[in-house]
């Protein structure tokens, strides 16, 4: 029995000591002894640890739309250049380009040879259907030399379902790299329209975020013709009118990005400033594009300490083609291509395989947000934004302050009442309930999650439930010391008596509070997180760290205990 008693003093402790552990330690570098020793370090490590939501802390709240019909129609435009290369593959004529009607997703095809209308039906249903979701998106009907392509309404949903999804990834992958401590991005509205609601506690410039969110991150690295140090021209026609333009396969992209390094070298002028006036030509066909991109970071730039520049990596089908076109183009220029902007325009000195540079007049931020673009992929689609909030840190301190007073006042009167009404035995439901709260701060903490004022009210409703479990439980004891029980009798029966009713009240609960979870959205969420762990916490601290102090306090001085102070 000592010994039994003795191993669960020691959990009860080890638990108690992990939980305060977990509230104050500095996550993120190594502790010092100032972190254990020191109570201003103490309350400041664990101001860092607990995350406060929007409503505390303070932040951005932004519903955007998805703008998902220009992706269906991004679609049908892309299939009709598809239709345009398989039909040349297979040596089938075209009476002019496909004709796209994108706001009814339709797509007309004009073939030259009536005899093989039929067999450039089959080609192109074909060939458009294995590019669907569902395999059976197109359908056809042929009306002398036309060939009319229609994208069916269930399809055209499923491709705007999938880029609303794909614009909430892309969005949540963006915000996960500004630091945000757990964002809210989920969708909100109406099923079909397509929005998206972001929370970012403690941010506070809605514009950057705005920015970030809508940039575009077209990468492509490609041929320049000619020579770029000797190719600039002034406009556009000026380019087309030299360099050996051929317009089905050259295009004039704007050269906005600064003289290249090897220009230094040689004692060229280092413009501080983008000349937007100069223009090249380059490949319409790049080596590689963005979707081959593994890696994106920005670093200070090494001939400029007032600029930065972005170091970017491969995947290895990238990277093989990347190697192949450098080795075999030494002593030419190519063109790194951003949203249709020549940012540089590097001689290859060697074979480059994975990796590569993008330089120009970017400062830190930029740089960043650059290369947090790239990483993260381009926007299936446009978003608009709808509603624009700012929630000032000054409502999140009022409801922090408001919210702790609230539950120590609480708090005190339950723990008073405890005490008049079973006398010592208060204590030990008093000490449960600080543990139910220290357990529960503690996974808050080590968790990362998010504690809102619905979370604050769940710790207040947490509070009541505690005291309920331990009034069950001392109420049961009484029955059974009136029944005439001895001591450690009635404490041990009356503590299995209500452990089945404690289990099915928190049982029952916790079933409402993972539902909740499931289908709520931000401070929903947080009060059902607070309140599941509350209640599993409450288990342990009124059923098992409640009947332990009651074994101790039966068991003092070596012999059963004939009184009971309850």
């Amino acid at each position: 029995m000592k010994k039994n008693l003795r191993l669960r003093t020691i959990f009860i402790v080890a638990s108690t000591v992990l939980a305060i552990l977990a509230v104050i330690w500095p996550f993120g570098r190594k502790p010092t002894l100032a972190d254990f020793t020191s109570l201003a370090q103490m309350r400041a490590n664990a101001g860092k640890n607990i995350h406060l939501g929007l409503d505390l802390k303070g932040g951005i709240h932004l519903v955007m739309q998805v703008q998902a019909e220009e992706a269906v129609q991004a679609v049908v435009a892309a299939d009709a250049e598809v239709a345009k290369v398989k039909l040349t593959e297979k040596g089938i004529p075209l009476a002019g380009d496909p004709e796209v009607d994108a706001p009814n997703h339709v797509i007309r095809v004009r073939i030259g040879a009536p005899d093989r209308v039929a067999e450039a039906d089959t080609l192109l249903t074909t060939e458009f259907n294995n590019a669907t979701i569902s395999g059976m998106g197109w359908s056809s009907s042929v009306s002398g030399d036309t060939v009319t392509y229609s994208l069916a309404n269930d399809e055209a949903r499923r491709i705007m379902e999938s880029a609303h999804q794909q614009a909430m990834n892309i969005v949540h992958n963006r915000v996960d790299q500004l630091g945000v401590a757990e964002p809210v991005v989920t969708g909100h509205g109406a099923k079909d329209a397509y929005q998206i609601l972001l929370q970012l506690p403690g941010q506070d410039d809605p514009e950057r975020v705005k920015k970030l969110l809508q940039a575009e991150s077209r990468l492509e690295l490609r041929p320049v013709v000619g020579d770029s140090r000797m190719s600039f021209y002034p406009s556009v026609d000026a380019a087309k009118q030299g360099g050996g333009f051929n317009e089905a396969e050259h295009e004039v992209l704007q050269y906005v990005g600064r003289a290249e390094p090897q220009d230094k070298a040689a004692g060229a002028e280092q413009p501080e400033t983008p000349q937007l006036d100069r223009f090249m030509i380059v490949d319409k066909k790049s080596i590689v594009a963005g979707q081959d991109l593994r890696d994106a970071r920005a670093i200070p730039d090494q001939f400029n300490s007032r600029n930065y520049q972005i170091n970017f990596s491969l995947k290895p089908g990238g990277a093989e083609r990347f190697g192949a076109w450098t080795g075999a183009n030494i002593g030419k220029d190519l063109a790194i291509v951003l949203n249709g902007q020549v940012q540089s325009a590097p001689r290859i000195q060697g074979q480059i395989s994975d990796n590569g540079q993008i330089t120009g007049n970017f400062s830190k931020e930029t740089a960043e947000d650059l290369a947090l673009t790239l990483r993260s992929g381009a926007l299936p689609a446009r978003i608009v934004y709808q509603e624009e909030r700012t929630v000032g840190p000054s409502l999140g301190a009022d409801s922090i302050r408001q919210g702790l007073i609230s539950s120590i006042v609480g708090l005190s009167v339950v723990c008073l009442f405890l005490l008049y009404y079973y006398r010592a035995s208060g204590i030990n439901a008093i000490v449960a309930l600080v543990l139910n709260l220290l357990f529960l701060v503690a996974f808050i903490a080590w968790s990362g999650a998010v504690l809102t004022l619905p979370g604050i009210a769940g710790v207040i409703l947490l509070i009541g439930m505690a005291v309920d479990s331990n009034v069950l439980i001392f109420e049961r004891i009484r029955e059974e010391l009136r029944n005439g029980k001895v001591v450690r009798s009635a404490v041990d029966t009356g503590f299995n008596k209500a452990f089945t009713t404690i289990m099915d009240t928190h049982v029952t609960t916790i079933v409402s509070a993972v539902f909740l979870f499931m289908f709520g959205t931000g401070p929903i969420k947080g009060f059902a997180v607070t309140l599941i762990v509350g209640l599993l916490a409450n288990l342990f601290t009124a059923v098992f760290v409640s009947r332990t102090m009651f074994t101790w306090t039966v068991n003092r001085g070596g012999r059963p205990a004939e009184t009971l102070s309850i």
